[in-house]
């Protein structure tokens, strides 16, 4: 298989926006009309991204004087747009971030949504892949060679010493269930809240390869970019807030986040709902942290060495750039 970079739209949408962004990043008096604010996101809508829909049925981003339209889509181009300043917020993992700073785009982390990387390895248990070292030689599935799940791999396969050569890559899309109980691979590369999951509700047992565990990574978090924390930093705090607050909700009131998330999660009503607040429970597991929002300085120093060592990125960043907990409530 190639090893291709991560994708990210041109810099040169950047020389189309400036005219936008005076006009969108201007912070409202307490009389005006919330500010509508498109918030992008990556997969689909889902019962993961529950603070976020607590956040807006509990009025937190209007309160903060923001109407938010939520957007599903590829995480690499809403960096990009935000860099642009064609949008002003988007929830990215810590790659891609630093990925589009060191294409010259001018985008900073604001606030942490998860305290733990999401990503693991699941393999049936017997199969006895239960270490790093464990998948030398393994069929190993993964959705593809991009995001956070190659991410995480690469460092998981870096802290036993073992390169990509040494296991057979299998880009499999996000089936690595089917992949796994076919016995088409041996190994897939999940999100710690899903798959495994959902394997063990069909009845297998599993064993699961945290990274986590092994090396701290940077995920998911909000994201803007430089001018909207220059021109308007109290828009910034503002937004950040309203976030976290959707964030201690869920995680306080999980059932009451799962029932605010059927309206926004096609088809959740009619869920196996045991399975579905099961996934919930196991992604709270992920956000849980000391401080709500805090963004670690050692895992953005990790994933700038995974990313240099994986030649995503040809010389180090300025991680003072990067990411910023100024914003913290």
């Amino acid at each position: 298989m190639t090893k291709n970079r991560l994708p990210i739209l041109g810099v040169l949408v950047i020389l189309l926006a400036s005219a936008l962004v005076g006009c969108q990043n201007r912070q409202p008096s307490a009389e005006s009309e919330p500010i509508p604010t498109r918030l992008t996101m990556g997969y689909i809508p889902h019962i993961q991204f529950s603070p976020l829909y607590v956040a807006i049925e509990k009025g937190y981003f209007r309160e903060a004087g923001f109407e938010v339209e939520l957007e599903y889509g590829n995480e690499a181009d809403a960096i990009a747009l935000v860099g642009a300043g064609e949008q002003t917020f988007a929830i990215a993992s810590g790659e891609q971030v630093i990925l589009a700073r060191a294409q010259g785009l001018p985008v900073t982390y604001v606030a942490a949504w998860y305290g733990d990387y999401p990503v693991g390895v699941v393999s049936m248990t017997g199969e006895d892949i239960l270490t790093p070292s464990d998948l030398e030689e393994k069929d190993v599935g993964i959705p593809g060679l991009y995001g956070a799940s190659y991410i995480g791999l690469i460092a998981l396969l870096n802290e036993a010493g073992l390169k990509e050569a040494d296991v057979t890559l299998k880009s499999i899309g996000y089936n690595q269930v089917e992949a796994l109980v076919t016995d088409q691979i041996k190994a897939g590369v999940i999100y710690l809240a899903n798959e495994p999951v959902v394997l063990r509700d069909q009845g297998y047992d599993v064993d699961v390869i945290r990274v986590a565990d092994y090396l701290q990574l940077v995920a998911n978090g909000l994201v803007t970019n430089e001018m909207t924390i220059n021109d308007d930093p109290e828009k910034v705090a503002a937004f950040v807030e309203a976030l976290l607050k959707g964030i201690e909700d869920a995680q306080a009131d999980p059932d009451e986040a799962y029932e605010i998330s059927k309206k926004y999660v096609e088809n959740l009503a009619d869920a196996d709902e045991t399975l579905q607040k099961e996934i919930l429970a196991e992604s709270i597991k992920l956000w849980q942290t000391d401080t709500f929002g805090y963004s670690d300085p050692v895992g953005w120093s990790n994933m700038q060495d995974v990313l240099l060592g994986m030649g995503l990125i040809n010389s180090a960043v300025d991680l003072g750039e990067v990411f910023t907990n100024e914003f913290l409530p």
